[in-house]
């Protein structure tokens, strides 16, 4: 390979590197790891947001996402959000989402998420979020919620469609 051929294959790898998403850095708790961690951002005036983020539980114990904390939010929760008989319903998870050893859990809009509740400030594309996410074994674990944009449906910004938002038919009775 020439030298001009090396310039034009490093030029090429640097261009694919730069073009890829940032994914927030992985975090290792105990058993766990926790990677992809992001929000959407929320309209002013919002009152609620979804995080979402990816479980790994690497040991040969369950452990359980039980709830987080945040100063952006008076309250986070986790919920999941299922179809029934044609119906979005949204839950709290009460007793919090078991990641048995193993296998991985991924929170992602349209199923498992974090619900903030009583947002102190619209989340903004861009920003990064730190919330402490609380687990049965592994204790309290912050972590940093990579802000996308409103519609996104990955941590790269994904699928704008909006699907599996918090709008539409959804049953709020049993919140």
């Amino acid at each position: 390979m020439n030298t001009f051929s090396r310039i034009l294959a490093l030029a090429a790898f640097a261009a694919a590197f730069v073009a890829m998403p940032a994914s927030a850095e992985d975090i290792k708790a105990g058993d766990l790891v926790i990677t992809q961690a992001w929000a959407r951002a929320t309209p002013n005036g919002a009152k609620i947001g979804g995080g979402y983020l990816t479980v790994e539980n690497k040991g040969t114990a369950p452990d359980r996402l039980l709830g987080g904390t945040g100063d952006i939010a008076g309250k986070m929760e986790i919920h999941e959000m299922a179809m029934d008989n044609g119906v979005m319903k949204m839950r709290p998870i009460e007793k919090g989402l078991t990641i048995e050893p193993g296998k991985t859990v991924k929170l992602a809009p349209g199923g498992y998420h974090l619900m903030m509740f009583d947002l102190k400030s619209p989340l903004k594309q861009g920003d990064k979020v730190p919330v402490t996410l609380e687990f049965e074994k592994a204790g309290k674990v912050t972590v940093s919620l990579d802000v996308q944009a409103v519609g996104a449906q990955a941590p790269g910004g994904g699928d704008k469609s909006g699907h599996g938002d918090h709008s539409g038919h959804m049953d709020m009775k049993k919140m």
